[in-house]
């Protein structure tokens, strides 16, 4: 049976580029759908593992199909025991983690020595103290900034970007948040220091869990031509 350390040697977590903005499409959790989505080239899928979440993915996911695709996999978990996630990580191919809850950054830094790279969420609210990621940094691959709220696992509308005008340090990060097709425009005209790309949700949805391809399409579409 492969190692977690084997299945992060396939390197398919995307490298920031400054030309190219990267594009995260979260919260999937039907094979058909997947498979649709991932056919469209987005750099990274994201699969829910919170089971309060109506977008909980584990009993509706085909771990075979995930681990066939060549498209980067994260799994989203909210303050979950480091050997459940890592159990279903090799159960369903991941790629990396994406913790969304009050994980410590000795928490991100046994998932990254275990051959897991680590994106780490925090919510910005009406200010943003970017010196409390410090001790984050060397341990995270990304970090993403979504809207801070009452869920855990994002609020469905944006914060003020211009507060991440101040970012200082060397962990790239995904924009999320609230963003759909409305916002493509502004995104692709967007600089930020340390922006890698943007991490998409229920904005694109038919249903909670069920991504619109078409959506999909056209943000892609608009975000990279």
């Amino acid at each position: 049976m492969p190692t977690i350390a084997a299945s992060a040697q396939r390197n398919l977590l995307p490298v920031p580029n400054a030309g190219r903005r990267l594009v995260k499409v979260c919260g999937l959790k039907y094979p058909d759908n997947v498979a649709a989505v991932a056919a469209l080239g987005p750099d990274m899928l994201g699969f829910i593992f919170t089971p309060k979440s109506p977008r909980y993915a584990a009993d509706t996911l085909d771990a075979a199909q995930l681990r066939g695709l060549r498209v980067a996999k994260v799994g989203v978990f909210v303050n979950e025991k480091p050997a459940v996630i890592r159990r279903l990580a090799l159960h369903f191919g991941l790629d990396a983690v994406q913790l969304h809850g009050q994980e410590s950054a000795a928490e991100c830094a046994t998932l990254a020595a275990a051959g897991l790279p680590v994106l780490k969420a925090f919510g910005v609210g009406e200010t943003f103290d970017v010196r409390r990621l410090d001790d984050y940094a060397p341990h995270c691959s990304f970090f993403v900034f979504d809207t801070a709220g009452p869920a855990a696992g994002g609020n469905g509308f944006a914060f003020d970007w211009s507060l991440l005008q101040a970012y200082d340090l060397p962990t790239p990060y995904l924009l999320a948040g609230g963003l759909g097709p409305e916002h493509a425009a502004e995104l692709r005209q967007l600089q930020l220091p340390g922006l890698a790309g943007f991490d998409f949700n229920s904005r694109l949805e038919l249903a909670p869990g069920l991504k619109d391809d078409a959506l999909v399409q056209r943000v892609l579409r608009e975000l990279r031509n």
